[in-house]
């Protein structure tokens, strides 16, 4: 059975990018652990192979392929962690997963059910990640994403939730059937996470 971790936001008036249509002005995000070679197994599957994502280097995947992962452990072992992603209000919303645990600065893997994109919902989940990162995992001193040159929502959403753009690959994204285009990379310090701020540094720091 998975644990949930939940964490409350409340909504600043006037942000109302970050708002679902006739929200109330606080929600709730909980990531619940799930168990991808018990309980959850099947769960895990359906959601993605009923689901399409753009914007991951594998859009369509099979039941194999899923079932191939599983048992790589790309779901549960020292290195990575998945949970479902549930809202108050709207129930099982999506999939979360934390990658590189051992390297001490995670990453994340971000998918949402095909209902439930473009409503403004992106913010509070990065948020929920950060304080579930930095609130259970004492080490680790900066929490890191990444995403296509051409995602422009979760690009925004970044910024929106407090991370800082910090380098841009160019054609270091893999298209399938495609040119590669450029992989945007972001990341937000715990010192941010504490203070409530977003640090910044100089692009052009050599100059001319």
């Amino acid at each position: 059975m998975g644990w949930p971790l939940s964490v409350q936001f409340l909504r600043l008036a006037g942000s109302a990018d970050d708002r679902l249509p006739g929200s109330v002005a606080s929600v709730t995000i909980s990531f619940v652990r799930l168990d991808p070679t018990g309980d959850d197994r099947d769960g895990l599957v359906d959601f993605m192979t009923r689901n399409e994502f753009p914007f991951h280097v594998r859009t369509c995947l099979t039941s194999e392929q899923v079932g191939a992962s599983i048992a790589e452990g790309a779901f549960r072992d020292e290195d990575n962690d998945s949970f479902w992603i549930e809202h108050d209000e709207l129930g099982r919303i999506g999939f979360f997963r934390l990658e590189d645990l051992t390297d001490g600065a995670p990453l994340f893997d971000l998918r949402l059910d095909g209902a439930f994109r473009g409503r403004g919902l992106g913010v509070p989940i990065l948020r929920a990640a950060a304080d579930h990162v930095f609130g259970t995992m004492p080490a680790v001193n900066r929490f890191e994403g990444q995403t296509r040159e051409d995602n422009i929502a979760m690009r925004k959403t970044f910024l929106r939730a407090g991370w800082v753009k910090e380098a841009h690959y160019r054609q270091g994204w893999p298209v399938e059937g495609g040119a590669p285009v450029a992989s945007v990379a972001y990341g937000i310090l715990r010192q941010d996470w504490e203070s409530g701020g977003t640090s910044t540094f100089d692009w052009d720091d050599l100059g001319d």
